[in-house]
């Protein structure tokens, strides 16, 4: 009897045995599989990010031979296809954009540069030069712009009011009023422009604009 039980006991550790190998090769399996998914995606991502590197090589190829525009294009299909921006793209975009004549834009990304790499960056001392030039001429122009909205609101244009024929005074805000902030507080005076709703007429409000209304009081 005791040697069956023995015979027993000896065929159940075969089993377990058994077992135990079977979930260990399935395991391993298992692990196996996940390390080769994970090769995968990496080498994708790696030749994703290599593809990117020669795409904005390219884009830096087309600046530096003064083809700005291309360029442009280019940067901007980088940028979509990246999830995380390259750092060097934001100074390309910047400087690409600077002789563009984009000035707005080109300070954005110069500074987007500088927030990244601070002084340390490889382009750093050539991105700050850019970026003063930039907020030099973008003040140009938007003085230019003021002086081109002012010699056409100057000339014989006149704005349409649209069917109500009236507007809100630009004067007083369509409150009737203009408020005057004094050492003993507000003073309050009567538009001299409006009527008493704050409102002009069509052809008061173009001539407002031509600098040609004359105050009623």
């Amino acid at each position: 009897m005791v040697e069956a039980q023995q015979r027993r006991f000896y065929i159940m550790d075969l089993r377990y045995i058994g077992f135990l190998l079977v979930f260990i090769s399935t395991v391993l399996q298992a692990q196996t599989q996940e390390e080769k998914v994970r090769q995968a995606e990496m080498e994708a991502a790696q030749l994703r990010q290599a593809q990117l590197t020669t795409l904005l090589d390219q884009g830096v190829d087309l600046m530096e031979s003064q083809e700005h525009e291309a360029a442009n294009e280019i940067f901007k299909d980088v940028l979509k296809k990246s999830k995380v921006v390259p750092t060097d793209l934001t100074f390309y975009f910047g400087k690409n954009s600077f002789h563009l004549g984009k000035y707005r834009q080109s300070i954005d990304w110069l500074n987007k540069y500088i927030e990244l790499k601070g002084t340390t960056g490889q382009y750093y001392k050539e991105c700050v030069d850019l970026l003063d030039k930039a907020n030099q001429a973008f003040i140009v122009v938007r003085e230019e712009e003021k002086q081109e909205a002012k010699s056409i609101l100057a000339a014989d244009y006149d704005i349409d009011c649209g069917p109500s024929g009236k507007v809100v005074c630009p004067v007083c805000s369509g409150n009737g009023v203009i408020i005057q902030r004094g050492s003993f507080g507000d003073i309050y005076k009567t538009c001299p422009y409006s009527d008493n709703h704050g409102n002009l007429t069509c052809e008061e409000y173009n001539l407002l604009l031509k600098g040609q209304l004359k105050p009623k009081f």
